[in-house]
């Protein structure tokens, strides 16, 4: 299920796809970017196979991907390769947002070009803390103005 949260797109500061399964991460992520004074356009996938339809279906990319490798249906991993063999995706930012601390994993994330890999903490407030990190980079980073 494709979920599209809108906000008045004047005072949108990035799109951003998140793609992952987890209905609690997904509650969490939107709690904590409610509490930002820069409101952003959050489109949700459920898995990469969804992503990837995403991507194909809207006229304006997102600015980033914030991306779970552990999905049914096609793993993170596999759509960061389908992402970026694909000429036009390829240099959409894709950052790993996970619980995976597992050292391969980081390595063939950084290996197929990821934009970040951020482990996700098990108190809130350090997660909170985390994505407005993730965040405050990307709002001033210049390769999403425009």
């Amino acid at each position: 299920m494709l979920v599209l949260c809108s906000v008045n797109n004047l005072d949108t500061i990035m799109d951003i796809l998140f793609i992952e399964d987890d209905k609690i991460e997904t509650m969490k992520l939107h709690r904590t970017v409610s509490k930002f004074s820069q409101k952003h356009q959050i489109t949700e996938a459920k898995n990469g196979e969804q992503a990837l339809e995403v991507l194909k279906s809207n006229a304006k990319l997102p600015d980033i991907i914030l991306l779970d490798l552990n999905m049914p249906r096609m793993s993170g991993i596999e759509f960061l390769r389908i992402l970026k063999d694909h000429d036009e995706y390829r240099y959409l930012p894709a950052i790993i947002l996970t619980t995976s601390q597992n050292r391969n994993d980081l390595l063939e994330c950084y290996k197929i070009g990821i934009a970040g890999y951020v482990i996700k903490p098990l108190k809130y407030e350090d997660y909170e803390d985390k994505i407005k990190k993730v965040f405050d980079y990307w709002h001033v980073n210049e390769l999403i103005k425009g």
